[in-house]
């Protein structure tokens, strides 16, 4: 269907009237460098506060509102997120000593996920853990990975069996044994986060999981636009991910501030769509290797990528790079404001299909994965029947790339798609147009802005962050079903959830990860736990003790008043990244607000 014309409009980010954004949602300053200025005040200032004297170990303040707890050993139970079923066995511990072998199936995968155990155990044990291919008995005390055919596992699920003679881990594809070896991780003592070797008795409780996810769809979304993040950062996002059993890494690569991505047909967009971000700072961009490298890390940790090409608004450093796509024809100079809707490709022209395949074209080749997203939100210039005209034809530019389109839930009122995914991230589970699109053949990945959005503050003292969709602690982050949260949509509808991180305020690792945990792990426990394990109570207690690990691992979080972190540091520490201090929050009017997708129950942007 040929898009339907629409008259031109300025490319002008004040031009937004205050009745096309969404209700409640309070305008945005056009320029608004004050969240990236404050976010690097506190990590300043946070460095200094935690720098210890030369010897000392880092450790972060233990006392809690929540109530603290000495550090306790390891139960079969106090896995994140919590398994299918848990049967311990008293008296048959398993202990890792020098002597160990890591024992596999004859299988690539067997032996991909018997590496990955040994370079996850090697620096903490010190310990040689040699991987042989041999599952057979030896004189005890080895660990053995299995592949199985075992039909009742599923393509992610594995079995854990400790005793005091060994381990056994079986699945039934690489993936279960991957996800197997990292609840063997979190069962092991807390030091084995260390870098370095730590004195500790390396014991495994006894006893047996079952275990498998409840949805096949568990991912985080990292906003690489509004400021970037290099090739590191986004690695050691996606090893967060595989800890708690996440495995989809949605990149959000393109917006008005950004474009990070070399695409070869259309070069300018990465070298002048690129060269800036949020606040004015000097932005970046991936090229095709770097692309290639993140989704080998992720496929090797069995996480998918899912790239986002955000369609047709949210453009506004494309038409910086390619004037010839706005609907004047003229490039609009840099933008590094956090105001949204004001930007789009130009609907009418047929330069813009042509851009829009080639840039999905070289994105599906460069992605093994089965998703492309196309963004398709906040489109608020673009009148209702020209952006449904737009969706449906970018739909099926996706479609014939082999890949299926994912896109935020206002894609939600154009034609149905094969397979097509929407993203819901609204705020009211009452939403009809959602629900319609569902009953048309439409599935639902779960990301409500009031309680996934981790680039929410914790609390109103939280010193980075954004407060538009409320506040959401630890609690919030965790009270919630995505199997019943929008009305009308069946659980079998949904295909699972993801946490976005919008990075306007969040300029450094430190502070993606003060934003990540603890909620990260709640998110991950809703995609993989069965329903009948959801128990707040018991997620804070089994949580608690993940706090000693981030910090022996060198992670920066955010010591939530809620759980009652354990007292006593782990035997081994490594240098714990600077951790965002909590100044006075300043005034209502200079805090940013979200300018990533905004809750909106009308069924199409508005003309």
């Amino acid at each position: 269907m040929p898009p339907v014309p629409t008259a031109p409009e300025p490319l002008d980010p004040s031009s937004v009237a205050a009745g096309e954004r969404p209700a409640g949602h309070p305008d945005l300053p056009v320029r608004e460098p004050a969240a990236a200025e404050l976010a690097r005040t506190a990590t300043r200032s946070a460095e200094d506060a935690l720098a210890p004297p030369p010897g000392d170990l880092p450790v972060a303040p233990a006392t809690t509102a929540g109530g603290a707890a000495p550090a306790a050993r390891v139960r079969l139970g106090d896995v994140v997120p919590a398994p299918e079923r848990v049967a311990p066995v008293a008296g048959a511990d398993f202990v890792l000593t020098p002597d160990t072998v890591i024992r596999v199936s004859p299988d690539d995968d067997a032996r991909a996920a018997a590496g990955q155990l040994a370079d996850l155990l090697r620096p903490a044990t010190g310990y040689p853990l040699p991987v042989g291919d041999d599952t057979r008995a030896g004189t005890g005390g080895d660990i053995v990975l299995a592949l199985v055919d075992s039909a009742d596992l599923g393509p992610e699920g594995y079995r854990l069996d400790v005793t005091s003679d060994g381990v056994r881990v079986e699945a039934a594809t690489g993936a279960g044994l991957f996800f197997g070896v990292q609840t063997l991780r979190q069962l092991l003592p807390a030091a084995v986060e260390s870098p370095t070797p730590a004195a500790e008795r390396w014991v495994l409780p006894g006893g047996s999981i079952t275990d498998r996810p409840r949805f096949p769809y568990r991912g985080a979304m990292l906003d690489v636009a509004r400021h970037f993040f290099g090739v590191p950062d986004v690695l050691r996002v996606i090893d967060h991910l595989a800890r708690y059993k996440l495995n989809h890494l949605h990149l959000h690569l393109t917006d008005d501030q950004g474009w990070r991505i070399a695409v070869d047909s259309w070069p300018r967009l990465a070298e002048v769509g690129g060269a800036g971000e949020v606040g004015g700072g000097p932005g970046g961009h991936y090229s095709r290797d770097d692309y290639r490298r993140i989704v080998a890390y992720a496929a090797e940790r069995h996480v998918t990528v899912v790239p986002e090409i955000d369609l047709p608004g949210h453009t506004h450093a494309a038409l910086t790079a390619y004037g010839e796509l706005a609907p004047e024809g003229v490039a609009p100079p840099p933008y590094t404001g956090t105001e949204v809707g004001f930007s789009y490709v130009d609907p009418t022209s047929e330069r813009t299909y042509e851009f829009v395949a080639d840039v999905l074209g070289e994105i599906a080749a460069l992605t093994p994965g089965p998703w492309l997203h196309i963004g398709g939100d906040e489109a608020f210039k673009v009148r209702p029947e020209a952006y449904a005209a737009f969706v449906e034809r970018a739909q099926r530019i996706v479609a014939a790339t082999g890949r299926t389109v994912v896109g935020w839930h206002q894609i939600a009122p154009a034609a149905h798609s094969g397979g097509r995914v929407l993203q819901w991230w609204g705020t009211d589970g009452e939403d009809r147009v959602t629900a319609d699109a569902v009953r048309r053949g439409a599935r639902l990945v779960l990301s409500p802005a009031n309680h996934a959005y981790l680039d929410m503050k914790y609390a109103p003292d939280t010193p980075i962050g954004h407060d538009w969709a409320g506040l959401i602690d630890v609690r919030r982050a965790y009270d919630w079903d995505p199997g019943t949260h929008v009305a009308g949509v069946p659980a079998d509808a949904v295909l699972g959830v993801e946490a976005p991180l919008w990075t306007e305020s969040v300029t450094s690792r430190a502070e993606v990860e003060f934003m990540l945990f603890p909620r990260l792990p709640a998110i991950a426990e809703l995609g993989w736990s069965p329903r009948a394990t959801h128990d707040w109570a018991g997620f804070r207690g089994r949580l608690a003790g993940h706090g000693p690990r981030w910090a022996a691992a060198g992670v920066a979080f955010h010591r939530s008043p809620e759980i009652p972190w354990p007292t006593e540091p782990p035997a081994s520490a490594a240098p714990q990244a600077a951790i965002p201090t909590q100044p006075e929050p300043p005034a209502p009017a200079a805090v940013p607000r979200q300018p990533g997708p905004e809750e909106a129950s009308a069924p199409a942007p508005p003309a």
